[in-house]
């Protein structure tokens, strides 16, 4: 149960199969975001260490209950009232702004290749197994998968292999869909 939680938690929005994305995308279309990604993460986690839930509430507030869209970050204009207006996202320390300032960056790097949904969702990841591997998981329950047990292996083989993590994630959330 706890390894399939792990797997939801990490990697929940890679998997689309209908737009036929792949796991390696980035690596080809832009490869210098991942690292940009992950740099802005660290840096976030390391000024205040709660932000690594915040980033994971961001993450499942927008996949798990609403589709993987980054609509949680949409602002209000003059004809729609945005998902940032409603009272659970007024919180100063809700991580848009740190989302919107890596989506800012890697449009330098990149114009028009990274989705912001994208972003949430690597750095939900980001911080939870940056967190693990350092012994400082988000929930007692994250930190028990590496802890000195028998999934210490797991989480350090997924870690060092995305690629890996991802496909099987994926195989993972269609048979318990199925």
């Amino acid at each position: 149960l706890r390894i399939c939680l792990l797997l939801c938690i990490i990697g929940t929005g890679f998997a689309d199969s209908a737009n036929d994305l792949r796991p390696d995308f980035y690596k080809s279309q832009c490869p210098q975001a991942l690292e940009a990604i992950k740099a802005e993460i660290t840096s976030a986690v390391r000024k205040e260490p709660a932000m690594g839930l915040v980033f994971f509430r961001l993450h499942f507030i927008d996949c798990v209950v609403q589709g993987c869209d980054a609509s949680n970050l949409l602002k209000d204009t003059a004809n729609f009232t945005g998902e940032q207006s409603a009272i659970p996202s007024l919180d100063s320390r809700n991580g848009t702004d740190i989302i919107e300032k890596i989506k800012a960056r890697v449009e330098k790097l990149c114009p028009g290749v990274v989705s912001c949904a994208d972003i949430v969702a690597f750095a939900a990841r980001d911080s939870v197994v940056a967190n693990l591997l350092k012994k400082k998981g988000l929930l007692h329950t994250d930190q028990e998968l590496y802890n000195g047990g028998s999934t210490d292996s797991i989480v350090e083989f997924y870690a060092t292999n995305p690629l890996k993590f991802i496909r099987y994630f994926v195989k993972a959330v269609i048979k318990m869909g199925n």
